[in-house]
């Protein structure tokens, strides 16, 4: 049984978990202000500020972590790379503290965990990360040689739920075929291929709209309202990600409000089925990419607790294959799960610039 800590930054709170084996040992959120936040200009420059209020906790629920295998960060932005756990290297540091491919909180989680690695003289991992890049080469083709399609999305909540799936249902993850639905603030749904994400949509830019994101778009009434000159970049920029889908249309991100109008408000009812619709759209059309050979649908996320949303999208797409619903995302787990995978031999630590 192995002891593992689990490090989570995220916009506004850090989350730390210590493992013994399955089960959760302690727990922690750790809350920042919003004023203490706004005064770094970047996440990186968050870094002790983030450390030091970790060690604080820690002495203060007297948790020790001497007899610690192993820590585990979450997966920051990186280059693109297959899926697994790597081995926190310079190389990941070194493109994390410079923001190489992006500014942004997660990048803390390898920074943090390699902090503790030093100090305690135990390896550090990253598992999964958003930047997971399995595509086929023929998902990467938009119609366009200037534009490619790109791979962001909920790599470790997605790979968990469909491994999950896969021993429920038992079949080897490595050789079975599952589409994976993430419902959250944003939405990506995956074709899993024998271990692989062979196509997924863009949470960042494509697919279904979510409580907060446009999705895909009409790209000509798009174009049109760039050159309007009624908006200006950035607010197109927070139109599509931030203000749109579910936002846009009732003016809050919260499906449970939107669920509690729809009981008397036939517009709402109409948001939440136009979702729904969208969602199982994107769900069936992965089932091209698997040549109709399916092993299970799944359904994860944040929304999959509303019964409202995951009932109208099983009627769509229940012809598929089984559906199986794993409401939230368990994020620590999954990093402690992936981090186990390589302690006990399942799984081979990958290697930032040797692998992906």
């Amino acid at each position: 049984m192995f002891s593992i800590f689990v490090i989570n930054p995220g916009s506004t709170s850090t989350k730390i978990s210590l493992y013994n084996g399955i089960t959760s040992a302690f727990n922690g959120v750790i809350r920042h202000e919003p004023d203490e936040i706004k005064g770094y200009p970047a996440a990186i420059r968050q870094l002790e500020y983030r450390f030091s209020a970790i060690k604080k906790n820690l002495r203060v629920e007297s948790v020790n972590l001497d007899n610690v295998d192993a820590f585990a960060g979450r997966g920051g932005l990186l280059k693109p790379l297959k899926g697994g756990t790597y081995i926190v290297n310079k190389a990941i540091i070194d493109d994390l503290i410079c923001s190489r491919y992006g500014d942004h909180a997660s990048n803390l989680g390898a920074i943090i965990a390699s902090r503790f690695s030093e100090e305690y003289g135990r390896p550090a991992y990253i598992v999964n990360p958003v930047v997971v890049d399995e595509l086929a080469e023929e998902a990467r083709f938009t119609g366009l040689p200037q534009i490619k399609r790109t791979s962001v999305f909920h790599a470790l909540n997605q790979k968990a739920a469909a491994m999950r799936a896969a021993s429920e249902a038992g079949v080897d993850y490595d050789k079975g075929k599952f589409i994976v639905a993430h419902l959250g603030g944003g939405i990506s749904v995956a074709a899993h291929f024998c271990g692989r994400v062979a196509d997924v949509n863009n949470a960042l830019e494509e697919g279904p709209f979510s409580p907060e994101r446009a999705g895909s778009l009409p790209t000509k009434q798009l174009v049109d309202m760039c050159f309007s000159g009624m908006y200006t970049r950035a607010e197109i920029d927070r139109m599509l990600v931030g203000n749109g889908g579910l936002y846009a249309y009732t003016g809050t991100t919260d499906c449970r409000k939107v669920e509690i109008e729809a009981e008397t408000d036939e517009k709402a009812r109409f948001i939440l089925d136009a979702m729904a619709y969208r969602i199982s759209k994107e769900i069936c059309s992965n089932a091209a990419v698997l040549c109709g050979e399916i092993d299970r649908v799944v359904i994860t996320g944040g929304l999959a607790y509303s019964n409202y949303i995951v009932d109208r999208i099983k009627q769509r797409v229940s012809f598929l294959a089984p559906v199986a619903v794993y409401p939230g995302e368990d994020e620590m787990a999954a990093l402690a799960d992936g981090v186990a995978r390589v302690l006990d031999g399942r799984e081979k630590a990958l290697v930032y610039g040797e692998a992906g």
